[in-house]
C-alpha cells in the first residue's frame, strides 16, 4: 500500500470529530469509570505530542474523547489497521498517520512534524507497540526525534487498567480507568555530534516521566531507574 498517503487528515468536519467523539464518550462511561488527573496540563493551543504507555486496542478512542471540538486529534496506527475496515474508517475519520511497525520511514516523520505544525494533538505510544506484560516496555526513540524536530512539547500520559477493560465486560463489571497528564516538556535542540546522545536521554526523560504517573506495578523496564527515582523524590525539573 505505498501509494496509499501516510498523513490523513480527518475526514469528517470539525464537529463530525466532535460527534464521534461524544459517542466514544457516552460508550466509555456506561462500560467503565473514567478518573482523569492533570488535565490542566494540556496547552490550551497549538500543537502537541501526547506520549502514553499502551495496554490495550481501548487506548486510542479512550485518549480521543479528552479532546473536544475543536480540536483534532491525530494517531500513530499500524499499517496492519487499514485492511481492517472499522478501525480503518474510524482513523481517517478523525486523522491519522499510518505508519508500518518497526520501520518509520523519513516521509511519516515528515508527515508527524507536519502535522504538529498544523496545530495536531499527535498520540504516540513510544513503547511501538501493545505491552503483553501490563508493564512499562523501553521506549523507541521516534518521539523523542520528533519532539526535537518540531519543537512541539511532549505531554507525558499514564494509562491504568484498559487491558482489564476487555474480561471486566466479560463478566459484566464497570472498572475504573485512570487517565494521568504529567507537566509538558520541551527539549532543547542537541550540540554538534552528540545528537544520538540527546535522542536517548530524551526518550528515557519521556519514558520515565510516565513511569512516574504509574503505580509501581506498572513501571516495568524504568521501575528502578535511577531518572525515576530522581523524580519521584520531586526532581520535576524539565528535560
Amino acid at each position: 500500500m505505498s501509494d496509499q498517503p501516510t498523513f490523513v487528515r480527518g475526514k469528517f468536519s470539525p464537529r463530525g470529530i466532535e460527534a464521534m467523539r461524544r459517542v466514544f464518550e457516552a460508550i466509555f462511561k456506561l462500560i467503565a469509570r473514567l478518573e482523569v488527573h492533570g488535565i490542566e496540563n494540556l496547552p490550551a493551543e497549538g500543537g502537541f505530542i501526547v506520549t502514553v504507555n499502551h495496554l490495550s486496542r481501548f487506548d486510542p478512542p479512550l485518549v480521543f474523547v479528552l479532546f473536544p471540538f475543536p480540536r483534532r486529534g491525530v494517531a500513530f496506527a499500524a499499517d496492519s489497521y487499514r485492511s481492517q475496515p472499522f478501525f480503518r474508517w474510524v482513523l481517517e475519520s478523525v486523522g491519522v498517520i499510518w505508519v508500518t511497525r518497526g520501520a518509520t520511514s523519513p516521509t511519516t516523520l515528515k508527515a508527524a512534524v507536519q502535522a504538529i505544525r498544523e496545530g495536531y494533538v499527535l498520540g504516540i505510544a513510544p513503547e511501538g507497540t501493545r505491552s503483553r506484560t501490563g508493564t512499562l516496555q523501553e521506549g523507541k526513540m521516534g518521539v523523542a526525534f520528533l519532539a526535537l524536530s518540531s519543537g512541539a512539547p511532549i505531554i507525558p500520559l499514564a494509562i491504568t487498567n484498559t487491558e482489564k477493560l476487555g474480561a471486566a465486560l466479560l463478566r459484566l463489571r464497570r472498572i475504573t480507568l485512570t487517565l494521568t497528564f504529567g507537566k509538558p516538556l520541551t527539549f532543547t535542540a542537541p550540540e554538534r555530534g552528540k545528537r544520538e546522545e540527546k535522542l536517548l536521554e530524551c526518550t528515557t526523560e519521556i519514558m520515565c516521566r510516565i513511569a512516574a504517573l504509574l503505580p509501581p506495578e506498572y513501571r516495568g523496564a524504568y521501575a528502578n531507574h535511577p531518572r525515576l527515582k530522581e523524580l519521584l523524590n520531586g526532581d520535576l525539573r524539565d528535560a
